[in-house]
């Protein structure tokens, strides 16, 4: 992004530049800490659940995947329940609240010895973290200029997965109880930094309006064109969790599965791969500025996504193939700057935090019929068949939904989304 700081500065109307600027920075830790988390569960997963007496493997994954389904799940609620409090109370509110929450529920994971209490913290972790990242995209939208607005949320998204590679990093090397406490403790110093930034202008106006309707979950379902716009942005980002929750987080089985002799640990795939997708955020999110198109871009992270999935299912038979073609597959997943900045640009400012919000965690959530299905295939196919099937499945409904989905590119984002008539 060589040359654009100037251009990201540029904000809409009445916005000052210094607002504009720790906006970005708070969102981009925002996002660091919400990824941190989310892959810190991925690298501590069999660390942890050895610890707390499950080393049986089958036991592990089994008990492992309902954690993570756990942590789905309030991200899913979570996301609701935020998304509607964004456009109803404004950005920051959620901002405040999400992290606070997410801080707590980490702080007390470092200090769990049952199961149960895992999931509870996963699954609180999860409400708190569902707000973080459509907010802060929401905010930073709306204060930056039309042109620029890609890049700065390319920053936003390329700091924040970043964190995979700091929860890599910290979770082979601390033990996994102080990893959820530096996690939390992050989360903590972040809500300082954040009481210095202030509401965007363009929301602010929104509240004075009476008669538009704000954070109206259930208005994205009342006309078939807003509920084929919401589904088609929602779908767009499905193959990044394909690939991150299947492949990454359970790298260990699908090695396993594919016969790899000496297999890599779990934190060294969740590095690389996250490398893949730092880069490739970067790499797609500036394309989508070049070319003047989120969907170009999507295509084209697509297609190398697709390629790389499929030269891990006939080439990958040794540690070193797998552990490259992980990456490769991990740049073309690196389109989700792009995506999560299409979820902030494709509606109105009356449902604009709804969506933000709850897209990226729907995305996420999907982890959770994704897991189901590849276990009630593999026990009929086996496990590489299940996950090939799955891969084709995803891909096919983003195709879909690329091409149902309105370009966004350079919009002007200050209107509303009208009330359907009866």
């Amino acid at each position: 992004m060589p040359g654009k700081v100037a251009e990201i500065l540029m904000v809409a109307e009445n916005q000052s530049k210094s607002n504009a600027t720790l906006a970005i920075v708070a969102a981009a830790l925002g996002y660091f800490v919400d990824v941190y988390d989310l892959w810190l569960f991925a690298v501590l997963r069999v660390k942890s659940l050895t610890d707390l007496g499950l080393s049986d493997p089958a036991m592990n994954q089994r008990i492992g995947e309902a954690l993570l389904n756990w942590q789905m799940a309030g991200f899913m609620l979570g996301a609701v329940g935020f998304g509607i409090l964004s456009d109803k109370k404004g950005r920051l509110t959620v901002l405040f609240g999400s992290i606070l929450m997410y801080s707590l529920a980490n702080i007390a994971n470092g200090f769990v010895h049952s199961v149960e209490a895992y999931a509870a913290c996963r699954f609180i972790a999860g409400i708190g973290l569902a707000g973080e990242l459509g907010a802060g995209i929401a905010l930073v939208s709306e204060l930056v200029g039309a042109k620029a607005r890609g890049w700065a949320t390319t920053l936003v998204a390329t700091v924040g997965v970043a964190g995979s590679v700091a929860a890599a990093e910290f979770g082979a090397n601390l033990p996994w109880r102080t990893s959820y406490i530096v996690g939390g403790l992050m989360g903590v110093g972040l809500l300082i930094l954040r009481l210095k930034v202030f509401e965007s202008g363009m929301y602010e106006r929104l509240t004075h309006e009476d008669n538009v309707r704000r954070g109206d979950f259930l208005g994205l379902f009342k006309t078939p064109e807003r509920r084929r716009r919401y589904f088609a942005t929602i779908l767009c980002g499905a193959p990044v969790w394909l690939f991150a929750g299947l492949f990454m987080t359970f790298s260990k089985e699908l090695q396993a599965a594919l016969n790899i002799p000496d297999p890599h640990k779990v934190p060294d795939i969740i590095m690389i791969s996250a490398i893949g997708l730092t880069i490739g955020d970067v790499i797609f999110g500036g394309f989508s500025q070049w070319v003047k198109s989120r969907k170009k871009a999507f295509l084209a992270a697509y297609v190398l996504m697709a390629a790389a999935i499929a030269a891990i299912f006939l080439f990958a038979r040794d540690r070193d193939s797998f552990y490259w073609l992980m990456s490769v597959a991990g740049l073309g997943a690196g389109f989700w700057a792009v995506f999560v900045t299409t979820a902030g640009e494709t509606f109105g400012t009356n449902l604009r935090g709804t969506v933000a919000i709850t897209a990226p965690s729907f995305v996420r959530g999907l982890v959770i019929p994704l897991s189901i299905a590849r276990g009630w295939l593999a026990g009929e196919f086996g496990a590489i068949q299940a996950l090939t099937i799955l891969t084709v499945l995803v891909f096919a409904f983003a195709a879909w939904a690329l091409w149902r989905l309105p370009e966004t590119y350079g919009r002007n984002l200050d209107f509303v989304e009208p009330q359907p008539s009866a």
